[in-house]
């Protein structure tokens, strides 16, 4: 009997659950939006449950399509969990939330950082964590949240408090209570974990005042976690116990997916926003051009480090102009509209929507659109839009070259924006390399439904999976010849550093 991995991508604007085969092909699917909160004053919230009913929606919608093609469930041998980071949730033992889901996006602690850096406080926390002092990162959002609740502040002094990103609270949710554990690269992410010991940093907690505050078990990506029952969402009457057997960052999980198993392979997420991740090999290796330190992915016995280039807004960047400028109907339209003038005219847009992220770390900078004369169409701020997530990226790998002293072969592509073949042939032209691209869209539920078929023995092996990863891959080539992308980012460069 052929068997099947439940894959959950928990993400920002939405939840795709996925059921992969043996071979790593996707059979069945269901995926459900979710709401997010935008507030003026530059909050970013979703409802907890809000998150876990929307988990349960779409695994009810995959299942229900595996059904109806003829499948049997009882073929599903175990689960894997791959979720938007840096969001957390603030818990009681009863699974009762005592926060909104904070949102990676959430510009909350700027304040709160200025003063630790004022401090003197960054250096001390990247040498542990690999990470910068921002609000993208979870610790200190958790801290603006002790400062202005003194309710909360109590509660985690008497240690009645329970901390989780997004896998920790699905985790917790599917099995009762009974499981409260995260995987590495999650608990990476939050400025409260110290990546050489892969242990929650004790100085750091006691420093800001949270040793008390309880916090989940950190294990490796592929892992046995616990278990949740199919007929708890089907309501058919027919018990099957599912293991989770991965937890892991979303784009971690792309990154695994897209087969970056070795030092030197890295990964350009095109999402909401963008990550750009290289595998670095076993050891942590501290950027000196402001990129983060981070785990790359794990399975018991192993870990691999990566360097994370993380843009802030990249596929946001185009909803925006749809929905407030309403300069096209849909994202696809971009693609022509910014093919039908032959360059920007000197027309560029800093998405700096939320600040600007990795290399630059300007979290106080507003966006705007420069350069416009009385000749600027909407195909102009359509194709600056478009232009400005290529010139974001070589940002960033260029800061990872000059780390790694070294150059990047090629790069694999995934995410919504990998579609768009204005933005894909402009990016591979700018950075002068071949950019690599899964056949699957879903790259991140496949990293998961990976690392836990590794775990539950569907997959034997990373050879396996990269034997298996090959067949379903393209090449993107470059031209290069085209001077006009070069030229653009001149401009884009003087555009960033003239404040």
């Amino acid at each position: 009997m052929k068997k099947y991995i439940l894959a959950i991508d928990q993400g920002t604007s939405s939840t795709k659950t996925i059921l992969f085969d043996e071979l790593g092909q996707a059979t069945a699917k269901g995926c459900v939006d979710l709401k997010t909160n935008y507030f003026d004053n530059g909050f970013v919230e979703q409802n907890p449950e809000d998150i876990f009913q929307n988990v349960i929606d779409s695994v009810k919608e995959c299942l229900n399509d595996f059904k109806q093609k003829g499948f049997n469930t009882s073929a599903i041998i175990s689960c894997g969990i791959s979720n938007q980071r840096e969001t957390f949730i603030l818990w009681d033992k009863n699974g009762k939330a005592l926060s909104p889901a904070v949102v990676w996006a959430c510009k909350r602690s700027i304040s709160i950082c200025g003063d630790l850096i004022a401090k003197g406080q960054n250096d001390f926390i990247k040498q542990k964590t690999g990470l910068l002092l921002d609000p993208y990162f979870s610790g200190t959002k958790l801290l603006w949240l002790v400062e202005n609740d003194n309710e909360l502040k109590e509660k985690i002094i008497n240690g009645e408090v329970y901390f989780g990103t997004i896998d920790c609270w699905l985790l917790y949710k599917l099995t009762n209570g009974t499981q409260f554990k995260t995987d590495y690269t999650n608990a990476s992410r939050t400025l409260l974990f110290n990546i050489h010991t892969l242990k929650w940093d004790t100085e750091i907690l006691a420093t800001w005042g949270l040793l008390n505050l309880n916090l989940p078990e950190p294990c490796a990506s592929s892992y046995n976690f616990g278990a949740f029952d199919l007929e708890e969402i089907l309501k058919d009457g027919n018990q099957h116990s599912i293991p989770i057997t991965s937890l892991i960052g979303d784009s971690h999980a792309a990154t695994f997916g897209e087969g970056c198993f070795e030092k030197g392979t890295a990964k350009v997420t095109l999402g909401t926003g963008s990550s750009i991740m290289m595998n670095i090999g076993d050891k942590a290796v501290l950027s000196n051009s402001g990129m983060l330190t981070t785990i790359c992915w794990s399975i018991e016995g192993r870990v691999d480090y990566a360097l994370e280039g993380a843009i802030v807004s990249c596929g946001s960047t185009i909803e925006w102009l749809k929905n407030e400028l309403e300069l096209f109907s849909k994202p696809s339209d971009t693609e022509a509209m910014a093919n039908a003038i032959t360059d920007n005219a000197g027309v560029y847009l800093i998405p700096a929507f939320s600040g600007l992220g990795a290399p630059h770390w300007q979290m106080s900078r507003k966006a705007s659109i420069e350069g416009m004369t009385f000749g600027t169409t909407k195909n102009h701020i359509v194709r600056a839009a478009l232009e400005s997530i290529p010139y974001q990226i070589k940002d960033v790998v260029e800061a990872m070259e000059k780390d790694m002293q070294a150059t990047l072969k090629s790069i694999s592509v995934n995410g919504g924006l990998t579609q768009n073949k204005f933005v894909i042939h402009f990016l591979s032209d700018l950075l002068g390399i071949p950019l690599n691209k899964q056949r699957n869209p879903d790259v991140s539920a496949l990293g998961a439904a990976y690392l836990s078929g590794l775990k539950s023995g569907v997959y034997k092996s990373i050879e396996q999976l990269s034997a298996i990863n090959k067949k379903q891959t393209e090449q993107v080539f470059t031209n290069a010849n085209n001077e006009l992308v070069r030229i653009g980012y001149r401009g884009w460069k003087d555009k960033i550093n003239r404040r």
